[in-house]
């Protein structure tokens, strides 16, 4: 079985680079292996780790943290039209979205340099430039703590939502997820309704998923720092939606509001409320958001956790007071 470390330094293991330590830690790189030690340590505060690209710390861990290392892709049916393959949740997920682009199978290209693994993805449902994870998913593989056998959960029962599922909720702690099965396209549909991204990809000599995925990695690498040289979790808070009325009140006011439609109503993108409250680009101590997108927050080098949270709270606070518009965070606080 594998080894259980005790004090675990986890400043390479969070993408905002923040030294804090677990008490426990392990590495499983089976499934079995995964399951025993769940078992094994029911009486233990467990996190599961993957990239720690969508968490802030905000001191040690006390309890056990798991960073599943189960590789693996594999086909499980096709035909002429899609393909449906299971990736584990070690994976990385830019990895596979690359892999998924170099076979011609499209509808993850959008999600291209998006930090984390593939067991990551259905927790927060990621998304970016108009497409979410969501409509990628056919089914969920896990366990629940306490369990060894290996459930399948439909799309339908994870409670999708924008930037959110069941298992960042209700099952949150209880349901270990172990593989990811995706539905894909042999024939894209390219998805480049979407702002700036549109321009871009319109450039290009030719206009394929490739060249979506060249696009999407372009627009990003312009705006958002790399984690390896100013420690961040990309988006820091969601784009809050508000009804159509409230948008007219806000339209009255600030003419010049950007929004967009979505299903919930009217959303507004959060980095641009950010920098009319005057924050794109402010530092306090060794954290800050970046001078290229507001929606960021950065660890310049020894920030802490507390004090980038602090941050966030004064940053949530002055767009409240402008816009009566309250801004959630994206990233997860342990």
């Amino acid at each position: 079985m594998t080894d259980i470390i005790e004090n675990k330094s986890l400043k390479e293991l969070n993408s905002f680079g923040l030294e804090v330590f677990a008490k426990k830690y392990a590495n499983p790189s089976t499934i079995e292996e995964l399951t025993e030690i769940c078992n094994l340590h029911q009486n233990l505060d467990i996190l599961i780790l993957g990239e720690g690209s969508n968490i802030l710390f905000s001191g040690n861990y006390q309890g056990l943290i798991l960073h599943p290392e189960i590789l693996g892709k594999e086909i499980i049916e096709e035909d002429s039209e899609e393909v449906k393959i299971r990736a584990y949740c070690g994976e990385n997920w830019d990895g596979f979205v690359e892999y998924c682009v170099n076979h011609g199978w499209g509808g993850l290209e959008n999600l291209s340099l998006i930090p984390g693994s593939v067991g990551s993805s259905p927790v927060q449902n990621i998304g970016a430039y108009g497409v979410e994870v969501k409509d990628r998913i056919l089914w969920v593989e896990g366990f629940m703590m306490g369990e060894t056998l290996i459930r399948k959960i439909p799309n339908a029962q994870c409670h999708f939502d924008y930037r959110d599922s069941i298992f960042k909720n209700e099952w949150k702690g209880k349901f270990i997820i172990t593989a990811v099965v995706f539905r894909l396209d042999k024939k894209p549909v390219i998805n480049a309704n979407y702002g700036q991204l549109s321009e871009v990809f319109q450039s290009k000599k030719t206009q394929d998923i490739r060249a979506m995925r060249e696009s999407v990695i372009e627009i990003r690498n312009s705006k958002l720092p790399d984690p390896k040289k100013f420690g961040n979790v990309g988006s820091f808070f969601k784009n809050p939606v508000i009804s159509a009325h409230e948008f007219q009140l806000l339209k009255e006011k600030f003419p010049n509001i950007p929004s967009f439609p979505s299903k919930e109503g009217i959303k507004i993108p959060a980095a641009w409320l950010i920098e009319q409250s005057g924050w794109k680009g402010k530092r306090i101590k060794d954290c800050g958001t970046w001078p290229n997108q507001a929606l960021v927050i950065v660890n310049y080098g020894n920030s802490t956790g507390n004090e980038i949270l602090e941050l966030s709270k004064k940053i949530q606070n002055s767009v409240f007071e402008k816009f009566q518009i309250k801004i959630n965070r994206e990233v997860n606080l342990i």
